[in-house]
């Protein structure tokens, strides 16, 4: 689905241009009300939802969709609405790409003003940009990759919770069971709960990004990810470092040679977190 999403905001102007053209060319949209807006659905095999508000964007419309109406959300007030969309002219406004609460799908809104009310239609991204021929759909396999990343994001989340049960449980025996307090009691949750956030956030990232995600209006994402996940396992490789350090010290100084070999291995790569993000931002 994020190449979904750059393919849109490379031809969003061609898109927004056709869309604003072929409204303009359907006439008023409120003559359809009569007929749920047939005609504009088949106009634009992308429309999944429609619904008019008044001048203070309370709807006074069902959700009127392709085969149904949902009459429970008349009287709503849309008005959060109108902070998503741009101004493109004098009648017509639209969003950026985001995941309506309606539908399930990534979606644009226009807006259109007309005789005092706001008319506000939503377009399917996937299927918009697939009658446009800037992609080539197969919903079989789109369904079938969106369930393979909620089905590895949300085992990772369990995976990480595992990693911060298991810091908990560990220290909590150390103290109450065994009775005793070392380094190795202190240091070892501290890196368990550190991974467990680095892989949770990895795994909110990817849930976001490919199932959840409700905008992609940021550049340089994929940077940003790397680099949160990266100083993540930085402080943890840091905190064992310590660690190792500390354990020489008390018992076998010859071996500070290899504290000493993890600690320039951990400032290699910081040195190429640093390097790789100045290229990203380049």
């Amino acid at each position: 689905m994020k190449e979904f999403i750059k393919v849109y905001n490379r031809n969003q102007e061609d898109i927004e241009k056709f869309i604003i053209t072929t409204l303009k060319n359907s006439g008023l949209i409120l003559t359809n009300t009569s007929r749920n807006y047939k005609k504009l659905f088949q106009t634009f095999p992308s429309m999944e939802l429609i619904y008019i508000t008044d001048e203070n964007f309370d709807q006074t419309s069902s959700n009127v969709f392709r085969n149904k109406k949902d009459a429970l959300q008349e009287g709503n007030n849309r008005a959060y609405m109108h902070t998503k969309v741009t101004q493109k002219d004098e009648s017509f406004s639209i969003s950026t790409p985001y995941i309506s609460s309606a539908t399930g799908h990534t979606c644009i809104t226009v807006m259109k003003k007309e005789d005092g009310q706001y008319i506000f239609i939503d377009f399917r991204l996937s299927t918009l940009l697939g009658r446009l021929g800037l992609v080539e759909l197969n919903p079989a396999f789109n369904e079938f990759t969106k369930f393979f990343y909620k089905a590895v994001g949300f085992s990772l989340m369990a995976f990480a919770f595992f990693a911060i049960i298991y810091a908990l449980f560990g220290y909590a025996s150390s103290i109450i069971i065994e009775g005793k307090f070392s380094l190795d009691t202190l240091f070892k949750p501290i890196v368990a709960l550190t991974l467990g956030l680095a892989i949770f956030d990895l795994a909110k990232t990817i849930l976001e990004r490919e199932v959840f995600f409700k905008n992609y209006s940021k550049e340089n994402e994929d940077a940003t990810v790397l680099t949160k996940f990266s100083i993540a396992i930085i402080i943890a490789l840091s905190i064992e470092a310590l660690m190792v350090v500390f354990k020489i010290a008390l018992h076998d100084y010859s071996q500070m040679i290899h504290a000493l070999y993890l600690i320039i291995g951990i400032a290699l790569i910081i040195v190429s977190l640093g390097i790789y993000s100045y290229l990203a931002r380049r």
